[in-house]
């Protein structure tokens, strides 16, 4: 299954089902602390940690140490949707290189 199709199953998955909030004990820097997030945030950020070779633990305790946003549960949500963002913006940049930019290349001049 292609990437963009694997995309708009999740998608239609997450539309379909409201996603339960799952509460996990992680440890960070030698102290044990609880996160509740919503299981699709879990689902998303457990793939982000093994596109980068990380632990789910090992990214939690960057975020925890390098977020700015209050919380870390608000600090992981915050992040995966910037993810997400970055990774369409770059979806769609290179459609747009593929098809020779906007307009698909054809120019009037």
């Amino acid at each position: 299954m292609a990437s963009h199709e694997l995309s708009n199953a999740r998608q239609e998955s997450a539309r379909q089902m409201p996603s339960a909030v799952i509460k996990r004990s992680e440890v960070i820097s030698g102290r044990k602390t609880s996160v509740s997030l919503e299981d699709a945030f879990w689902r998303e950020l457990k793939e982000i940690a093994h596109s980068r070779h990380m632990t789910l633990s090992g990214i939690v305790g960057y975020l925890d140490s390098h977020g700015d946003h209050g919380n870390l549960s608000s600090t992981i949500r915050l992040f995966v949707l910037e993810y997400a963002r970055a990774q369409r913006e770059a979806a769609a940049n290179d459609v747009a290189a593929r098809s020779g930019g906007l307009g698909g290349g054809n120019t009037a001049g």
